[in-house]
Parts: structure tokens; sequence; C-alpha cells
């Protein structure tokens, strides 16, 4: 491919992922990673190798996306740091963990359990049409660690920021009302891909094939492109999602959840 077409679709990409971050509070790898794959696999880089970059590169990218996001959604009061903090520790032992797994898996592993994770979501976010009120926020500090370990490993694993998963647990299992699960969750993706991108790092130093340019499973060129739409666009993507009703906000959720993982599943 045309190093000029690569670059005008990681912009197009990094824009619409960016504006999805800030909309819905789950990092953009979910479209990201797809994109990414086809990209390095197209560009004659091997199955495993080019998911694994896929994943690496979209988790780097997840990082300033989502310090932007939750920038703008604390302004707003829709971040519940007594929830994030714990969340985020959690999350950055479960990202180190499942960055190393990953590191160790087939391709075709990686993407079976990146799109089957999205898809039994999307179903169960489905289901919960409406958001919970504020006064049934519920769930400990223990509890919020756990559920981060829990999501920091769906990071490494998936190669997603883990707010795909995030934020309908804190919907359906906590009672967070929509706006407040997308804010904190956004807040928890800053630590929970920053540890998984470490893990992609430092397994990907010394692997063989992947292109110059690559830091580990981190490939440069390619997370610049994208961050140079993704943060300005998640910025809009948050004053966009404080205008919608919560009811709207996760039935069109869940149609992008169905639609990303089914095309995980047969790339």
């Amino acid at each position: 491919m045309e190093p000029l077409v690569a670059a005008a679709v990681l912009v197009g990409t990094g824009g619409t992922a960016g504006f999805a971050s800030g909309l819905f509070g789950i990092g953009g790898g979910f479209l990201m990673t797809p994109v990414l794959y086809w990209l390095f696999s197209t560009g004659g880089i091997g199955d495993t190798e080019a998911t694994r970059l896929a994943f690496g590169t979209s988790l780097a990218v997840i990082i300033p996306t989502m310090v932007s996001g939750t920038a703008g959604h604390h302004r707003r009061e829709a971040v519940d740091w007594k929830a994030a903090v714990p969340l985020a520790a959690g999350a950055v032992l479960g990202g180190l963990f499942g960055g190393t797994v990953a590191s160790y898996l087939p391709g075709t592993t990686l993407r079976t359990i990146f799109a089957v994770l999205v898809i039994t979501m999307a179903i169960r976010m489905a289901w919960s049409s409406q958001s919970s009120p504020e006064n049934r926020k519920n769930g400990s500090g223990p509890a919020f660690g756990v559920l981060g370990f829990f999501i920091g490993t769906v990071s490494g694993l998936a190669g997603i920021g883990g707010g795909v998963l995030l934020v309908p647990l804190l919907v359906i299992l906590f009672g967070f009302p929509v706006h407040s699960a997308i804010g904190t969750s956004s807040a928890c993706l800053v630590f929970s891909s920053g540890a998984a991108v470490i893990a992609y790092i430092i397994h990907g130093l010394s692997a063989p094939g992947l292109p110059p340019l690559s830091l580990g499973y981190v490939y440069l060129p390619a997370w610049a492109a994208l961050v140079v739409t993704t943060v300005p666009l998640s910025r809009i993507g948050v004053r966009f999602s404080h205008t919608c009703t919560p009811g709207f906000l996760q039935g069109l959720l869940a149609v992008l959840m169905v639609a990303i993982g089914l095309s995980m599943l047969v790339a």
C-alpha cells in the first residue's frame, strides 16, 4: 500500500476512534486494532507479529487519547475518583499480566478473545437499555480493584483499552449512570493501557520481523499518525456525549461493539 494512502487511512481511523473514545469512554482500540492489523498484514508482516503490533500500537495511542478525554469528563464532574483509583491500581497489574501473556499467544487466539469478549458484552449492554439512577451506585474499593485487574488483563490480551467492557460492567454490576461510567472508565484506561504497553514494548524489543521505527510491538509512525487526530476528536466526543440520553448511548455502543467484534472474527 502506498505510504500516503496508509497515512490517510490512519488519520481517518484516528479521528473516528478519538471521537468514539470521548463519546463512550472506551479508548478506541476496538476500531484501531483491526485497521492496524489489516495495514500490517497487507504490508507483508506475519499474522502473529501483525496482531501483536496492532495491539501494542493501539494501546499506545489510547494513553494520550484517554488523558484528553478524562480531563473533559472531569470538568463535567463525570469521573468517580473513588472508583477510578482502585480500578486503575488493579488495571496496572492486570495490564502487565495480560500484555505478557499475549506475547506468547498466536494471533488467531488473540483476535478470537477480542471478538468474543466484545460481542458478549454488547449483547448484555443491549439488554440494559436504561442507565441506573445515581442513588443505586454501589461497590467497594476491593471490588473495584478486582474489576480493574480483569479489565487490565483484557487490555493486554485483546489490544483494547478495556473500556468496551468496563463501561457496561460499571452500569450493569455497580449501578453507575452511563455518563459516570464513561468518565470513570476513561480515567482507568489511562493506567490499564499504559501498563499493557510497557509489557508489549519489553517483550517485543527482541522480536524478529518487525518494521523499522518499531519500539517493541509499538510502531511509532502509525502511533504518530493516529494521535494527531484521536486527541482533538476525543474532546469533541466528550462534549457530544453529555448531550445524549443514556439509552441512546448504550444502544449505539452495543451496535458498534457487535460490528467490530464480528469484523475481527472474520479477519
